[in-house]
């Protein structure tokens, strides 16, 4: 089955559906670099890690892979790795009738580095454009690609290469041809000493925890302030007497009784709530000024500017599932805006966000058919009882 998020140790997102898991990626990859604009200083990064992306063909046939990788070149997430591992076959068989894009050149036109032509199966291979993955990141030239080229099934003498091997057990036969192709005696489940211990990173782990510790203390001791801020942000806590504060705000709005529409209101409480979450960070798929989404002061994102504003584009799935992946990261508490009737397009991630139980907050404006000249296309209509019957999303209007 598919991996789930908080069920499975290890598992940092639910990747399914395909091509979100890129998305997420992209999510995780900017509150990284946004984190560390914020929280980082002179002689103390305490917020610096790459993020690393598997995926395969028909994550990138998926359109959001287009979203999410166009928008990763315009911010120049730069610990953005990304392998891909091109087998050449989906479910229904050789790729080659469905899928012939030039991927290399695709994701150099985004402003991606490419590394070509790995031998997926050879690992000085892979280690070596890891290496050069990583110096990209550290000279900050944008996110790479590495592009490996390997044999589904590798070792099975009937199916490896083929769509049979995808999903499907090999069967008593084929499993002891297997075996005997790649010279494999040991019995089922029989994990040889030698290769437990090449798997078992718990020292390695436990090194880098322990150093990161020493590096965090110092910081602590150095910034207190910030290091306080920062523990509590990425524990997921909200500020002390946030509630308190938050009822002010409600009752202040409450009695200034103005007479605004709706999003202009809730542009109103963003600003007031902004003041109190420094953790804010949101955006809108293209419509700020429609959706009013920004707040004074709020700073726009930019690749060489950090705020707290994204300006997603037009891209409402990429833009909810790369939120997804900037609230499984942590440290920040992030929300995305478009109209309504276009939450179709971001739903399967707003789906994923309530299947995940994130902190996600998405802002639908222009929720009646009263909205004027954009007439039907724009009038949502099943939408309200479309999104309440998504589990575990609370839907207000």
């Amino acid at each position: 089955g598919h991996p789930e998020y908080g069920l499975t140790p290890g598992i940092e997102t639910t990747t399914g559906p395909l091509g979100q898991g890129l998305a997420n990626a992209v999510g995780m990859a900017l509150a990284e670099k946004l984190l560390a604009a914020e929280f980082n200083r002179p002689g103390h990064r305490i917020v610096d890690h790459h993020t690393w992306v598997f995926l395969g063909d028909g994550c990138l046939m998926e359109g959001i892979s287009h979203e999410a990788a166009s928008f990763a070149g315009v911010q120049r997430l730069s610990k953005l790795i990304a392998l891909w591992d091109d087998n050449r076959i989906s479910i229904d068989g050789d790729v080659s009738g469905w899928f012939g894009d030039d991927t290399p050149a695709r994701f150099r036109a985004y402003g991606w580095n490419v590394i070509e032509q790995v031998d997926g199966h050879d690992v000085g291979a892979v280690d070596r454009a890891l290496r050069e993955a990583r110096a990209n990141a550290d000279n900050d030239v944008g996110p790479t690609l590495i592009c490996c080229r390997t044999t589904i099934g590798r070792g099975s003498p009937a199916r490896a290469g083929t769509a049979g091997i995808h999903g499907a057990p090999l069967g008593k036969d084929e499993i002891a041809a297997t075996r005997e192709a790649l010279g494999w005696d040991h019995a089922p489940f029989e994990i040889p000493e030698e290769v437990r211990a090449s798997f078992d990173a718990r020292a390695t782990g436990t090194a880098a925890q322990t150093d990161w510790q020493q590096r965090f203390d110092a910081y602590r001791t150095a910034w207190p302030d910030a290091a306080a801020e920062f523990t509590r942000r990425m524990a997921g806590k909200l500020p002390t007497g946030f509630r308190v504060l938050a009822d002010a705000i409600v009752r202040g709005v409450h009695n200034e009784a103005a007479t605004v529409a709706s999003r202009k209101a809730g542009q109103q409480a963003i600003a007031r709530l902004a003041r109190a979450l420094p953790e804010l960070l949101g955006g809108s798929a293209d419509l700020t000024h429609s959706n009013l989404t920004d707040w004074p002061g709020c700073g726009a994102v930019r690749a060489d500017q950090p705020g707290r504003h994204i300006n997603w584009g037009v891209r409402e799935f990429g833009m909810a599932a790369a939120l997804n992946g900037v609230a499984l990261h942590g440290g920040y508490l992030p929300f995305g805006a478009t109209f309504l009737v276009f939450s179709d397009y971001a739903r399967n991630a707003i789906r994923m966000s309530a299947l995940m139980r994130q902190r996600m907050v998405f802002v639908m404006t222009h929720d009646s058919i009263g909205l004027g000249e954009d007439g039907p296309t724009h009038q949502p209509i099943e939408h309200i009882p479309s999104l309440r019957q998504i589990p575990g999303l609370d839907v207000w209007r």
